[in-house]
């Protein structure tokens, strides 16, 4: 059993903060091995060990945060006792109640999912309501993991705070590479050339990186929370394939021997460091201002650099082993869009403009609503 928190370990990263950096670094491994395994293989069995992932990410936060929470409520000595909240009669961290309810969530999604299965058939489908439920865990486990963390970073000072600080955007990062899981069938290279695919990139990039990046009060946090999305993508991308895979699912209309890896990641990176530069110099305006400027700035760097990288990814020079285009599922037809490397066809005038519109509306809308939300973070002591 974990010791009680005292004054001998207090000046240094508590355990459960570990336990919960880990839950989430296994949620998203597990997620990414599962799609891939969903897209290679099939899905053959509930126990792969995928699925064993993402559930020891529930597994771990639901155990560590439930003793954590009943620790502060019952054991005297707890120094969390004076910077927790009381829910239901039960004390403990904000973010530990979050955690531990996101690990329930998930735990109960594994029941429903194999149920789902046997009565619909085998899918590679991510939005399905198993699925839903499983993402509304992970996405809690993390929230729950950004604010447990922020309570400590914001109680601590010196080299413990920037400890803190960059375990802080490590999960922001791992916040960003859920959300945009989530968006992968909607998202995909062939969407890249329609102004579409920006409205829902900016639904959910530029709220994760405000929000973090105003929390943090780091310099360069909105790079960083990038930097960690691109660098797991990336990363994940590119040692999947290195492992054999076989399809065990018909029919088959692309064979392949190795596991299929997501695709490479979007270029969030550019406009990640134009809003640290921008948020540098005008920390004196107002939020709606600072939110109109930022929405602008994401949306136009990003199409900017995006759109002729996907140009670039559907040519010869990205079908390797780096940038990863030559790999599909085994359920993709050869004269599919995108085994023709095409891309579903651009808005044709007004529409594209509406398009366009909307998502530099959605850019602005979502920025804003991350600098008030890092507003509030910037508060949390519990």
């Amino acid at each position: 059993m974990p010791p009680a928190e005292t004054s001998e370990n207090h000046e240094r990263v508590p355990w459960y903060v570990w336990c919960s950096v880990a839950a989430v670094t296994f949620a998203m491994v597990g997620i990414h091995w599962d799609i891939s395994w969903h897209r290679s293989i099939g899905r053959d069995t509930f126990w792969t060990p995928a699925h064993i992932a993402i559930h020891m990410c529930g597994i771990l936060a639901g155990i560590s945060c439930g003793y954590l929470v009943l620790n502060t409520t019952f054991s005297p000595r707890s120094l969390l006792r004076e910077c927790s909240v009381w829910i239901w009669g039960f004390r403990g961290p904000l973010g530990a109640f979050i955690a531990a309810w996101g690990g329930i969530a998930m735990l109960t999604s594994a029941p429903f999912d194999n149920w789902w299965h046997d009565a619909y058939g085998l899918d590679v489908k991510i939005l399905s309501p198993p699925h839903m439920v499983l993402a509304m865990g992970i996405l809690a486990v993390h929230a729950g993991a950004l604010i447990l963390i922020l309570g400590q970073m914001n109680r601590a000072s010196g080299a413990l705070r920037r400890q803190f600080q960059m375990m802080f955007l490590y999960v922001g990062g791992m916040i960003l590479v859920l959300l945009t899981v989530l968006q992968m069938e909607i998202t995909s290279r062939i969407f890249m050339h329609q102004a579409h695919f920006y409205y829902l990139v900016a639904m959910v990039a530029p709220m994760v990186l405000a929000g973090v990046a105003r929390a943090s009060n780091f310099k360069w946090a909105a790079t960083t929370v990038a930097g960690v999305y691109f660098g797991f993508v990336f990363l994940i991308g590119r040692i999947l394939p290195l492992f054999p895979a076989e399809p065990k699912l018909g029919p088959v209309y692309h064979q392949l021997n190795q596991f299929t890896p997501p695709e490479f990641p979007l270029l969030l990176i550019v406009p990640a460091f134009a809003l640290d530069l921008i948020w540098q110099r005008t920390a004196g305006w107002g939020t709606v201002r600072q939110a109109l400027v930022s929405g602008a700035v994401f949306l136009g760097l990003f199409a900017a650099v995006q759109w002729p990288f996907a140009t670039f990814l559907a040519s010869p020079g990205a079908r390797n082993w780096f940038f990863g285009s030559k790999y599909f599922g085994y359920y993709v037809q050869e004269g599919s869009l995108s085994a023709r490397f095409g891309f579903v066809g651009t808005e044709k005038g007004a529409a594209f403009w509406q398009q366009a519109a909307l998502a530099l509306l959605m850019a602005m809308v979502t920025s804003c609503l991350g600098l008030w939300w890092g507003n509030w973070m910037q508060r949390i002591r519990r």
